[in-house]
C-alpha cells in the first residue's frame, strides 16, 4: 500500500508558529514514516529566493518540495496559496495509482471537499492539523484528526546548534 503526505507549507508553518513553537521538520518526517508509514512526503510551498537554503534543508529531511509562484497582496504580503496545486497532485496520484491512501496536513477548510472525495473512495488515512483551530469543515466529516501540539514534545525544534537543525 502506497501512502503519501500532502502537506500545505504555509498553514504548517503559520499553525505551528501561532502556538509559539517550532517544528523540527527532520523528526516530523521521521515521525511521519514512522507513525503513518508513509512512502513520500510532499511540501507545497511558495518560492521565494532568499530561503534556498530552508529548501535544500527540507530536501535534505526527505520532503518533496512542489513550489508555487508567488505573488504579493495589495500591502505587499506574500502570497503563496497552494491548495489548488494540493489537491490536483492527491487527484492525480489517486486516479495514476501512484497513492492508496492520503494523509492531508492542514487545518484549512478548502481542502473539505477534498477529504470527502479521498474518504468516499477509501483512500484517506488522517488528517494532521497544525493549528488547534482545525476548521469546522474538516472536523464535521467523522475523519480521523491528530493535532500536532500534541506532538510538540516529540517534534519541537530543541536548542538549534549551527547547521544541524532546519531552520525556521
Amino acid at each position: 500500500m502506497k501512502i503519501n503526505v500532502y502537506i500545505d507549507g504555509a498553514n504548517l508553518h503559520k499553525g505551528v508558529d501561532d502556538l509559539d513553537w517550532t517544528l523540527d521538520y527532520k523528526r516530523f518526517y521521521i515521525w511521519l514514516k514512522d507513525k503513518y508509514k508513509i512512502d513520500k512526503a510532499y511540501l507545497f510551498i511558495g518560492f521565494i529566493a532568499k530561503n534556498k537554503y530552508l529548501y535544500t534543508r527540507l530536501q535534505e529531511a526527505g520532503f518533496i518540495m512542489i513550489y508555487k509562484e508567488i505573488t504579493y497582496d495589495g500591502t505587499g504580503l506574500v502570497k503563496g496559496n497552494c491548495d489548488a496545486a494540493l489537491v490536483l497532485k492527491v487527484a492525480s496520484d489517486f486516479y495514476e495509482k501512484n497513492c492508496d491512501q492520503a494523509v492531508i496536513v492542514s487545518s484549512d477548510g478548502d481542502y473539505a471537499v477534498l477529504v470527502a472525495f479521498l474518504k468516499g473512495k477509501k483512500a484517506f488515512k488522517i488528517l494532521i492539523s497544525p493549528s488547534n483551530n482545525c476548521s469546522f469543515l474538516l472536523r464535521k466529516q467523522n475523519i480521523p484528526i491528530v493535532y500536532l501540539d500534541t506532538q510538540r514534545g516529540k517534534l519541537s525544534l530543541k536548542e538549534k546548534a549551527p547547521g544541524k537543525d532546519l531552520p525556521h
